[in-house]
């Protein structure tokens, strides 16, 4: 009965390794197809990723010059209205002129339904420069106030950060968001104040060692002169000079 038993086991353990085996070969079988089908999809993410770059650099770049100016009256009857409307009041408050010719484009942004705020108003530039001279001066703004133009998703970006960026500055940290990216420089008030102490006290030292090296070379000349006066007295009273 034991050698039946024993037997039963044997052959239990025996198939259960085929089946072991069995398993292996299949799934390395599995494994060799779906290679090329790993190594494929790998490749279209990475196609993606790089896509998705490309088009995000895009609307940055198609973004870059432009401005939002909120808080403007809606008061105009045409594009050129609105554009006299905003040049004016770059005029009068920020002391900048802006022709025609350096905007690409001009317009309200939203639907407009009567009751409610007025729309922001998106203004393209033709160059760079302007855009900052601009931004430069927002400040002087009474009544409205100009954002940059952000997409969706930097603006969720932005909005996330600024948690973070308010408790920077508590820190006393130089903290702002640049884009989508918060950037912090730590406070160096007592570095700077440790360059100040070392490169200021050696120079109060400097001038009395100056002075006195000075003096010293002045004490030695005049003793040389004495020296030769007494050796010319010396000399006048010798005995050569008695007999004549």
């Amino acid at each position: 009965m034991e050698e039946q038993f024993q037997l039963l086991f044997d052959k239990m353990n025996e198939m259960q390794n085929q089946t072991v085996e069995l398993t292996n070969k299949i799934m390395d079988k599995i494994d060799e197809k779906l290679k090329p089908v790993l190594e494929e999809n790998k490749n279209l993410k990475l196609k993606i990723e790089n896509l998705e770059k490309k088009v995000e650099y895009l609307e940055r770049e198609k973004k870059s010059n432009n401005i939002i100016i909120h808080g403007l009256r809606e008061e105009e009857k045409s594009t050129l209205d609105l554009f006299q409307s905003v040049k004016k009041c770059f005029f009068n408050e920020l002391q900048i002129t802006l022709e025609e010719f350096e905007i690409n484009k001009i317009h309200r942004i939203g639907n407009n339904i009567n009751g409610e705020r007025p729309r922001p108003t998106l203004i393209s530039l033709v160059s760079g420069w302007k855009k900052s001279d601009i931004m430069k001066n927002k400040k002087k703004l009474k009544e409205l106030y100009i954002t940059e133009d952000f997409s969706k998703e930097t603006l969720e970006k932005r909005k996330a950060l600024q948690p973070k960026l308010i408790e920077e500055r508590k820190k006393g940290n130089f903290a702002y968001i640049k884009y989508d990216k918060l950037v912090v420089k730590e406070k160096t008030v007592a570095k700077d104040r440790r360059k100040r102490e070392i490169s200021t006290s050696p120079q109060t030292d400097l001038h009395p060692k100056k002075q006195q090296t000075f003096h010293s070379s002045k004490n030695s000349r005049t003793n040389a002169f004495d020296l030769m006066r007494v050796r010319s007295n010396s000399l006048s009273t010798s005995p050569l000079t008695k007999k004549q």
